[in-house]
């Protein structure tokens, strides 16, 4: 309140002027915490139809991330994302918000709240069905895309908390990039050198590390947390043989 009564005098009470020297005012703070680190933020996901959209607004502070117009302001920006459907982070930024583009608006808000904000992070699934979780708090959030639309509404909240509990980095063994399983298999051979293991026997105990990364680390084959008996993949067979997990998305600010 004082910021705007300070910027009206200064405009000499014209309101178009004084929202001017507001938003320079935005733009002057914005760039004096530019080397600042945003580590904090609020992550959320949403689902419309057959489209689901993800997005992480970072701030430096636990204190504003948890601070209620700072949660309408990244919801309004998911709302967006949702309608609007955009290609990548840049072309999210480059929208339209409350007749300013979402970037244009994140500096004005930097401005008000007095901490860096910064958008860092968006992506989307479409698929026949898409589920989101988000996390209690807001720093974490999924997306979880079905082939098929008619998925038991339990079983697909159960995939997307998988997903926010055990992290994994693909949906099934095969999908694992060849330089991850390959970063694995090194490590797996330097562990076994530096115990001390018969060099005739390194090869063989590190695929043996391969082989335990990619079940602990693929959704299909983890554990499934709700039931250790069985795996991800088990458990969604069970409720329909011919359904399956076209992709996710995972993101945290913690």
């Amino acid at each position: 309140m004082m910021d705007c009564k300070k910027a009206l005098q200064e405009a000499e009470g014209d309101f178009n002027r004084a929202i001017e020297v507001i938003r320079k005012k935005g733009l002057a703070i914005a760039s004096k915490r530019a080397d600042r680190e945003a580590s904090e933020g609020n992550v959320q996901a949403g689902v419309e139809g057959k489209f689901g959209a993800l997005i992480s607004l970072n701030c430096e502070t636990d204190f504003v991330a948890k601070n209620e117009d700072f949660i309408k302001f990244a919801s309004s920006i998911l709302d967006l994302a949702i309608s609007e459907k955009p290609a990548d982070l840049e072309a999210l930024k480059g929208l339209t918000l409350g007749g300013k583009t979402v970037a244009d608006t994140i500096v004005e808000q930097s401005g008000t709240i007095g901490e860096k904000l910064e958008l860092g992070y968006y992506d989307f699934i479409t698929a026949e069905k898409v589920q989101a979780y988000n996390h209690f708090g807001n720093n974490l959030a999924t997306l979880v895309g079905f082939s098929k639309a008619d998925v038991d509404e339990q079983v697909a909240k159960d995939v997307a908390m998988q997903i926010a509990a055990m992290a994994p980095v693909a949906v099934d063994k095969d999908d694992v990039p060849a330089e991850v399983i390959e970063q694995e298999r090194k490590i797996g051979r330097e562990k076994a050198l530096q115990e001390g293991k018969p060099e005739n026997i390194v090869d063989r105990i590190a695929e043996g590390m391969v082989n335990k990364f990619l079940k602990e680390a693929t959704l299909l084959n983890q554990e499934f947390t709700k039931d250790s008996k069985k795996t991800v993949g088990q458990y969604i067979k069970e409720s329909d043989k011919d359904l399956r997990v076209t992709g996710f998305k995972r993101f945290s600010v913690k």
